[in-house]
């Protein structure tokens, strides 16, 4: 039977796992509460703590238990070892799908667009595509995310629409880490095409010691799901849930 589009989603939401190679049974008990708790369960990048093929297998065995559809982006430390593909093979045997600019429909109701997403600064702060040619490599690059966004965002007609991400699309999350850090942690160019296109929720990662929540300017609400931030405000639980 379908899904009624006016019934809730309870969707399950963290990021920064950094999974390690001796990390055997650390999330046992998120994959059980996730279990009994969630419809589904969202992780927003930085899934390993070094990228490696080793790591990235720990995880999928770690997950292996979960009962609910898993959709995952990747972040800036599963980028370090250069095993992408791998890690992303690994997690998709135990039926994590990895977005990257892509999107996941969930029972035909829940849209899923993901993508990594990348640094620049917030607001009138944002970084400018003008002078060395590394400066303006930075800068497309976090163009390049928000382009894969709007067309990931655009392609989808559900009722109701999610976005994951690893860096923040605004500053209000940032706020608590260190000021020199702040534009280095995400980029408001990346809350263009969630503007535009519209979303109930968008969740992040990235931000050990930011704030949990914020907005866009349009008012989408935004959630800061980096566990090491969930471990301190919700220790009991290091997954945020909210219904959509």
């Amino acid at each position: 039977m379908a899904r009624d589009p006016s019934s809730k989603v309870r969707v399950a939401a963290a990021g920064d796992l950094h999974c390690r190679p001796d990390d055997h049974g650390r999330f046992r008990l998120l994959v059980r509460q996730v279990n009994e708790r969630a419809d589904l369960l969202l992780l927003c990048g930085d899934l390993t703590d070094r990228g490696t093929p080793e790591e990235g297998q720990i995880l999928a065995e770690e997950l292996e238990g979960l009962r609910v559809p898993c959709v995952a982006v990747l972040g800036n430390h599963d980028y370090e070892a250069g095993a992408v593909k791998q890690l992303c093979e690994a997690l998709g045997k135990v039926g994590v799908r990895c977005l990257d600019g892509d999107r996941y429909v969930f029972d035909k109701v829940l849209g899923i667009a993901g993508i990594k997403g990348f640094g620049g600064g917030f607001d009138s702060g944002v970084l400018q595509a003008f002078g060395e040619s590394s400066i303006k490599a930075f800068v497309h690059e976090a163009i390049s995310e928000a382009l894969k966004l709007e067309a990931a965002l655009g392609q989808l007609d559900t009722p109701k629409k999610v976005v994951i991400m690893h860096y923040s699309p605004i500053g209000t999350t940032t706020e608590g880490e260190l000021p020199e850090l702040r534009p280095f942690l995400g980029t408001s160019r990346l809350a263009g095409p969630i503007n535009r296109y519209g979303a109930q929720a968008v969740f992040h990662g990235h931000c050990h010691h930011g704030s949990l929540r914020g907005t866009t300017d349009k008012g989408v609400p935004v959630y800061n799901v980096a566990m090491p931030l969930l471990k301190r405000h919700t220790p009991e639980q290091r997954f945020a849930l909210v219904e959509i």
